[in-house]
């Protein structure tokens, strides 16, 4: 079954909201009946297009309870559905970073090669922006779109409104949760680990880490490879070591604190590579030597890393590499080549040593 005795009271507010809206002329939406029936939006959006994954019991509660609240699909939407732009929407957070630069070079690569126009948005990390960035997606009636989540972002109506209107999603690098859409990204907590283990190796004893926000699942992930990496080498995992700084300023914020401790750490793993660059700079200012005296470990292998002094050692994440194959999906995807749920596509790291992380 479906439905349990646990939704029936919000059936009953569903039922009398609904006379609301009718009275206001508003309308029954997917995420209504999802959440009455306690499934997926994308579910119930699959539901109603009597897609073959769905068994037969939810259709039957999904249109059984669209016919009782009077649903009715958006007509914006279906216009957008039934009509053909050939161009391909993409909203990531910063333009400015490396990494998400390299993705549109992908990108770009795949969709034009293809005969697809790219339209391309950034969010500038604002959860606000985000939505203006998915109301432009659909004006413009993309055929889908390739989307990586600001870090501010924890609800997904906006997104949602995109999957309801028929348009294919494919996230990349930052993924929400409660989709059934495509997504393509890295093994972060393997990547962090990895970078963390490299620092041990290189002598680090007393390890920090410069994070992102556990609400970015990048972030968590990172965080949980570098707790790992720590557990697995037998070193004490220290909460002062462990600071929320993923950009240049905050980083050399916390830079200083860390250095300001009565034991300061002699290595720092941070989540991006502006921020170990804030972390260098600041350490030089300090007088403190890198790497005898503070390894630093970046992360994205952004094009700055090698021009800087010392050179950064870092993560690759091969953002060219996941432009292409999440435009690659989302067009097979656009071109019904491929059907059914979602699947998630794991892009190969590697770390590039270089002199941030060379100890003599």
């Amino acid at each position: 079954m479906v439905c349990n005795s646990k939704k029936n009271n919000y059936f009953s507010e569903l039922i009398f909201t609904n006379e609301l809206r009718i009275l206001m002329n508003s309308q029954i939406t997917i995420k209504d009946i999802a959440k009455a029936l306690g499934i997926s939006a994308s579910t119930v959006s699959r539901a109603l297009k009597n897609h073959p994954d769905i068994s037969r019991d939810t259709k039957d509660a999904v249109n059984s309870l669209a016919q009782k609240l009077h649903y009715k699909p958006n007509a914006v939407a279906l216009m957008l559905k039934n009509s053909k732009t050939n161009t391909i929407g993409v909203i990531i957070p910063e333009i400015v970073h490396y990494f998400f630069s390299s993705v549109i070079s992908g990108i770009e690569e795949v969709a034009y090669n293809s005969g697809y126009n790219v339209m391309i948005c950034q969010s500038n990390e604002k959860y606000e922006r985000e939505i203006i960035n998915t109301q432009a997606l659909l004006s413009n009636r993309v055929e889908g779109a390739l989307i990586s989540i600001s870090k501010e972002t924890k609800e997904f109506d906006h997104l949602l409104m995109l999957e309801e209107s028929g348009i294919p999603i494919v996230f990349f690098d930052r993924v929400p949760g409660g989709f059934d859409s495509d997504s393509v990204i890295i093994d972060d907590k393997k990547a962090g680990y990895n970078a963390v283990c490299h620092l041990i190796e290189s002598g680090c004893k007393r390890i920090a880490h410069l994070a992102a926000p556990d609400t970015l699942e990048i972030g968590k992930y990172r965080h949980e490879g570098y707790k790992q990496a720590l557990k697995d080498n037998n070193m004490p995992y220290i909460e002062d070591y462990v600071i929320v700084a993923d950009s240049f300023e905050l980083a050399a914020i916390a830079t200083r604190k860390l250095i300001q401790l009565p034991v300061p750490p002699d290595g720092i793993f941070t989540v991006n590579d502006l921020t170990a660059v804030g972390a260098m700079k600041t350490l030089q200012k300090m007088g403190v030597a890198i790497p005898d005296k503070v390894a630093i470990m970046g992360f994205s292998a952004g094009s700055f890393s090698d021009i800087t002094t010392p050179t950064l050692s870092s993560v690759d994440q091969h953002g060219y590499e996941m432009g292409v194959k999440a435009a690659t999906v989302l067009l097979k995807r656009i071109e019904s080549e491929r059907t059914g749920k979602g699947e998630t596509f794991f892009i190969d790291t590697n770390l590039v040593i270089r002199e941030s992380t060379k100890r003599i």
